[in-house]
């Protein structure tokens, strides 16, 4: 049976693609983002485009009434002078819309690490936000988990070209789960079209295994022809001036070095491993079909 689904932040990395699964599927998709390419990526789909801020509560309020189920996030905001202020602001204007629209199952991005409240830098906020939608009453809410994006390490393209290395601030030989976001937007895209959950649940989704950053580095040093590319461990002053060199805010800058600080303490192996929570792309897939193309591509 074909659904009314709304899906907020629907040109990101992981919005854009639960966007595209479930108009293969031929539901009626209400796609909301700010971003221009809305239009550009999905103006001959026939989804409804909305094009607006996420903080807009009268037009979210009307997206949601009547859909079966919405996706929500908070989405990033690198240039936020106080990135909390900008994800309650995000979070609780989803929420205030949730309750105006009777809308009954949502889907929310969270991540690996939103046990905690504190100490894991930008994950805290999103931490926040479950507690939040948790006090919603006749709401089924699936609290989405996924472990660090694999995708993450397509930030480090320039990089990688302008020096030859690849870098970070994380602990170089911690292993994490990490998951591709094509992985997380196919559980996500089922939960949306078949919303049978019940109540507040978490759902994980960890990836095929652990990796550390030394081991990412070699399998996409050897999938873009540079199979020594070496790993470097930025200190965290270091890597804090060179985000704020390229626009991020102070603030922003200083929660991502908060968060990659905190994965060495296992914030992220939190969950233990199961063959539900577990997500089939392996790193090398991952390096061969996504991260090869774009590094040859910029």
């Amino acid at each position: 049976m074909k659904k009314t689904i709304v899906v907020l932040g629907a040109t990101g990395k992981v919005g854009g693609k639960i966007a595209s699964l479930l108009l293969k599927e031929g539901h009626h998709l209400k796609l909301i983002a700010r971003s221009g390419e809305l239009e550009k990526r999905f103006g001959e789909t026939g989804a409804e485009l909305i094009a607006g801020d996420l903080t807009d509560v009268d037009l979210l309020t009307a997206a949601f009434t009547g859909a079966d189920s919405a996706f929500i996030l908070l989405p990033p905001n690198f240039t936020a002078p106080d990135y909390r202020a900008f994800q309650r602001a995000v979070g609780d204007a989803a929420i205030e819309a949730i309750k105006r629209s009777g809308i009954r199952s949502i889907v929310n991005l969270s991540s690996a690490g939103a046990q905690l409240h504190e100490g894991n830098g930008l994950i805290a906020g999103l931490a926040e936000q479950e507690v939040k939608l948790n006090q919603l009453k006749d709401v089924n809410v699936m609290h989405l988990r996924p472990a660090y994006f694999l995708d993450n390490a397509l930030l480090n393209i320039s990089l990688i070209k302008n020096t030859g290395i690849n870098g970070t601030t994380a602990d170089r030989d911690h292993p994490i789960p990490m998951a591709a976001t094509s992985d997380v937007a196919a559980v996500a895209a089922k939960a949306l079209a078949n919303p049978g959950f019940t109540g507040k649940m978490v759902r994980p989704v960890l990836g095929d295994r652990n990796y550390s950053f030394s081991e990412i580095t070699g399998i996409i040093g050897r999938s873009i022809g540079k199979p020594d590319l070496q790993l470097v461990q930025f200190p965290p002053g270091q890597a804090k001036a060179g985000m704020m060199s390229q626009g991020i805010s102070e603030n922003v800058a200083q929660d991502i070095v908060n968060m990659e600080a905190s994965l060495k303490s296992g914030i992220m192996n939190y969950q233990q491993r199961t063959a539900e929570n577990s997500s089939p792309t392996s790193a090398e897939v991952f390096a061969e079909k996504v991260f090869a193309p774009a590094y040859h591509a910029a």
